[in-house]
């Protein structure tokens, strides 16, 4: 039976409208024999055991999860194959859905079936042997059919090297994936999936490494060799009393900010920004892919986008990634608002507040406070977002059903009915010179091949500014500013008060009818 007959049962319980996980839609490769385990909060805990099999994932709920110590049999229900681009998902599985709650990527792996069995025939008849070398998870197993159900099967651990007497899975909270805990998802989902990605920032140890570099040297940022050369080039020169701020600088900072940045990056196309001599120089735009990119970055062609711009367009997936385009003096980071896989579909609907000359932030305040009122009476969640320059973005999460050309057209209807408030602030001309110094709300933006800039992407300016997620009732705080952090700083403000943004990444909502 194929793959995809097998994921019969799986799509039926799951509304992909609501929910972001795999729809098992995408065309995705079999890459081998890897196996996942999720440990996944719904209305009871448990952990998801899934073996790369068939074209799918074979899949089992494990209430007590999986453990080392070969004393212990634990109960392990059949469940329905999952799509293989499941995978590496991580998030939340909206209430209310099949499933409902937080799930973290708890390990993962290859495995191999121990003997010449084929692991479905082995599954059908109730019994597979099998090894596992995960990061958590290795040695001998045996998951065999037992119960009053076909359902109903033990896992075991075989005694073995690998056994640990007494080994708990809730003694390793953390995900293999992106380093956090349930709890941490649950707080900022930031779900983006893909078969590629591992958002984990950095170790201390390869931080030190980094520190250590001169010259034309290779960085090991986790299995990737990461060339890199100029460190101490200046790229940002100190002014007013800050610091400058070298090539190294960059590349720390994008890299250690991969678990923040990486949500809205993986599995997009991203057009590029650089500025390999400093910012005191002219940036180059890139929207196809550097061509000594590394051959661990993903490229992605799309022969339909317009003037076929974006073909062989570069997919930033790895703290790794980002540390090597850091180094190649690329500055922001402006990801498609579509993903690879469906790229006429737009997951975000986004309003850009663009100042004029006149416009004062306290103006931009103003249209981003009436937007706030506008989305909560039709029930919408959105966030806004400085720009680390002038303005502010306002960031709405939307379902893969709107194709651009209907979001575009949403968004203007909205800004119109915004702007018919306060007509002395806004301009509808395109052109910079004939708008009076007025604002524009940019609602153009809303097309495929076209960005904004991503959350915690640095801006080329003085200081090294920072976009950034805020809280809708930052809006009237009267110390906001939009280039209000900054390279240095906006860590403290991640760490005490987390992605704003985030909890919104992946929410499938429809948009409205506007009267």
């Amino acid at each position: 039976m194929g793959g995809t007959d097998r994921l019969a049962d799986y799509k039926a319980k799951r509304d992909f409208d609501t929910t972001g996980e795999p729809s098992g839609a995408a065309s995705t490769l079999p890459i081998g024999h890897r196996f996942v385990v999720q440990r996944h909060r719904a209305s009871h805990l448990h952990y998801d055991l899934r073996l790369e099999a068939a074209g799918v994932l074979l899949s089992w709920a494990v209430p007590k999860g999986p453990t080392l110590d070969p004393a212990v049999k634990r109960l392990a229900v059949h469940v329905e194959d999952h799509p293989l681009d499941y995978f590496d998902f991580e998030g939340i599985i909206p209430a209310g859905e099949y499933g409902g709650g937080d799930v973290i990527v708890w390990d993962w792996g290859t495995w191999e079936s121990d003997g010449d069995t084929d692991p479905a025939v082995a599954v059908e008849r109730g019994d597979l042997h099998f090894n596992l070398d995960g990061e958590k998870l290795a040695g001998r197993f045996v998951l065999v059919q037992r119960g009053r159900t076909e359902r109903d099967w033990l896992l075991i651990k075989k005694d073995d090297d690998a056994a640990h007497g007494g080994w708990n899975p809730e003694d390793h909270p953390q995900s293999v994936k992106s380093g956090r805990t349930n709890d941490e998802v649950l707080a900022a989902p930031a779900q983006t999936w893909s078969s590629s990605a591992s958002w984990a920032a950095p170790t201390a140890d390869e931080l030190v490494a980094l520190d250590d570099l001169s010259g034309r040297a290779r960085w090991q940022v986790g299995e990737h060799d990461v060339p890199l050369s100029g460190l101490d080039d200046v790229l940002f020169p100190a002014r007013g009393g800050q610091r400058p701020l070298m090539r190294r600088d960059l590349v720390r900072y994008l890299a250690t900010m991969a678990p923040a940045i990486l949500p809205y990056l993986a599995d997009r196309a991203i057009v590029l920004h650089r500025f390999p001599h400093g910012i005191d120089h002219d940036g180059i735009w890139h929207r196809s892919a550097l061509r000594n990119a590394p051959d661990w970055i993903r490229r992605w062609r799309h022969d339909d986008a317009a003037s076929g711009k974006a073909a062989g367009a570069l997919v930033v997936n790895s703290a790794a990634a980002l540390g090597w385009l850091a180094g190649q003096g690329v500055v922001e980071l402006h990801p498609w608002l579509s993903t690879v896989d469906d790229p006429q579909h737009p997951t975000w609907a986004m309003v850009d507040i663009d100042p004029g000359a006149s416009t004062t932030f306290d103006d931009v305040l103003v249209l981003a406070r009436l937007h706030r009122t506008a989305l909560d009476h039709l029930g919408l969640e959105a966030r806004p977002k400085v720009t680390g320059r002038r303005g502010i973005q306002i960031w709405i999460p939307i379902a893969r059903r709107h194709s651009f050309e209907e979001t575009r057209a949403w968004v203007e209807s909205l800004s119109r009915m915004v702007a018919s408030t306060v007509p002395d602030l806004v301009s509808w001309e395109w052109e910079v010179d004939r708008r009076k110094g007025r604002a524009r709300l940019d609602y153009t933006q809303n097309a495929i091949n076209k960005t904004l800039v991503a959350p915690f992407s640095p801006r080329p300016a003085s200081g090294a500014p920072v976009s950034v997620p805020i809280e809708w009732d930052e809006l009237d705080d009267p110390e906001v500013r939009p280039d209000w952090w900054n390279i240095d700083t906006v860590g403290a403000r991640l760490a005490e008060h987390g992605d704003s943004l985030a909890p919104l990444v992946g929410v499938a909502q429809s948009l409205p009818e506007l009267a």
